[in-house]
């Protein structure tokens, strides 16, 4: 395991998750743990946002305000990326004993616990779900007080020669508090192209504002190692 984080553009964090996928996937190794840390801003969304009414427009405008927009295979919503956040991706070959029956939940669970026992040490309330009002909402939100911490998502490949399928689960943590303009950029490009939906920086807490002097990296290695032990195990 790793607690050292790799400082790149949010692109070059991307391309790292997926040659972290692709080499699980050939079998060069039997897992992978990567925390990084972008150097620049982007807002992040899937592919299929291209297609929307307004879409380039709202591009052009928020790459003059610092937010230019990437695109990702995965779905969800609209995320920010900056400084101000921690990305976690775990990737590892799903274990045979517990079959294709609830992989998805399981591998969100195998991301989000190790999170909420180490919030738990440092005296936050952690839970996992939905916070109204926060952008990329979901069912496996960490949260942390009553308001949102981590976005989580991952992708599933199967593995090369019919080997069991691969996951890669991430999740991007907020480290230092940018709230306002993270909400401010994902709600432009919602106005720019008539979604509904409107963020509430209240909805958003980041880590630093709760514990200033957390020792996240050194903590969330101990911990992730002791999850891909389990999986070898089984």
């Amino acid at each position: 395991m790793t607690d050292q984080i790799l400082d790149v553009t949010v692109e070059a964090g991307l391309h790292a998750e997926q040659d972290l996928l692709a080499a699980v996937c050939k079998g060069e190794k039997d897992h992978g743990l990567l925390f990084w840390r972008p150097t620049d801003r982007a807002l992040v969304m899937p592919r299929r946002m291209s297609r929307l009414e307004g879409f380039e427009a709202a591009c052009a405008e928020l790459a003059i305000g610092g937010w230019p927009v990437l695109l990702r295979e995965t779905g969800g919503e609209p995320v920010p990326q900056s400084p101000a956040v921690i990305n976690i991706a775990l990737v590892y070959v799903a274990p045979r004993s517990e079959g294709d029956h609830g992989r998805i939940e399981n591998a969100y669970e195998r991301l989000c616990l190790p999170l909420c026992d180490v919030l738990r040490e440092w005296g936050g309330l952690a839970s996992v779900g939905e916070i109204e009002g926060a952008f990329c909402d979901g069912r496996y939100n960490v949260n942390l007080n009553g308001r949102k911490l981590v976005g989580t998502a991952q992708r599933w490949r199967q593995g090369l020669g019919g080997k069991r399928p691969v996951v890669l689960v991430h999740g991007a943590l907020l480290l230092d508090n940018e709230r306002e303009s993270m909400v401010a950029a994902v709600n432009r490009f919602n106005e720019c192209c008539e979604l509904e939906q409107r963020c509430l920086a209240d909805s958003h807490i980041a880590l630093h504002e709760v514990v200033p002097q957390a020792p996240l990296l050194e903590r969330l290695g101990s911990a992730y190692a002791q999850v891909i032990e389990g999986i070898a195990r089984d």
